[in-house]
């Protein structure tokens, strides 16, 4: 695979074959990071489970105590006294079936992430083969299908994150950007792998975390050490 100058500058920092200490490894993603934008670091969790299975399956939410670095675009489907409440705690957008119309006949799709009250859920569901593949799609356990959505949409503006298993069984997150600096990239990833750790199925048998990579939108991934972890 071809790859540019900047790339591999950068590296030629890494030493492909260690795991490195959380704190070293994310020092060398930003200092790695030679792109004109600010660039958006994610962490890859490779775990040892079988995401084929039910009672495998990983998922869940975050708050990230730096925040991700980007303000989400939240969709909020609720009714009654609960549309003022989302609107002043921040929501982007609120309202029901004028919204599952404009998603479904003009394939808009102009936020990050929606959240819905369980009595919305009827007229939600049927979104479900357009949001569903796009990782849309509102749900308990990422606290998006929930009565009281004021709460969840202001966690969400402050920088929560959700997370779940790939069909190859690996998560991919991020946890801020370059400009955050190692020790707030860090402080970010601690959090969100031990949720990760948290949310282990007790169906899950051997080693639960089988690596973690770090790495920015346009820099080589770097190894980290899960030691602290296990």
């Amino acid at each position: 695979m071809f790859r540019g100058k900047k790339y591999q500058e950068s590296a030629k920092l890494i030493d492909r074959s260690v795991q490195y200490d959380p704190n070293e490894a994310l020092d060398l993603v930003v200092k790695g990071a030679s792109a004109k934008f600010d660039e958006t670091v994610e962490l890859h969790i490779k775990l040892g489970v079988d995401s084929r299975h039910a009672d495998q399956q990983v998922r869940g939410a975050v708050v990230l105590p730096n925040g991700t670095g980007k303000t989400a675009r939240v969709l909020v489907f609720t009714k009654d006294a609960k549309v003022e409440d989302a609107k002043a705690a921040g929501a982007d957008y609120v309202g029901g079936m004028e919204l599952v119309e404009k998603i479904t006949k003009e394939n808009w799709f102009e936020f990050d992430v929606v959240v819905a009250s369980p009595d919305m859920m009827g007229i939600v569901g049927r979104l479900g083969k357009v949001l569903g593949p796009k990782g849309l799609m509102p749900s308990p356990k990422a606290g998006t299908v929930t009565p009281n959505v004021a709460p969840a949409v202001k966690e969400i503006k402050a920088g929560k994150v959700e997370y779940r298993l790939d069909k190859t069984n690996i998560i991919h997150c991020p946890i801020g950007k370059v400009s955050f600096g190692a020790e707030k990239l860090a402080e970010n990833m601690d959090t969100l792998v031990k949720a990760v750790v948290k949310a282990k199925p007790a169906a899950a048998k051997g080693q639960y975390i089988r690596s973690c990579t770090v790495a920015s939108t346009m820099g080589p991934g770097v190894k980290v050490s899960t030691a602290k972890y296990i």
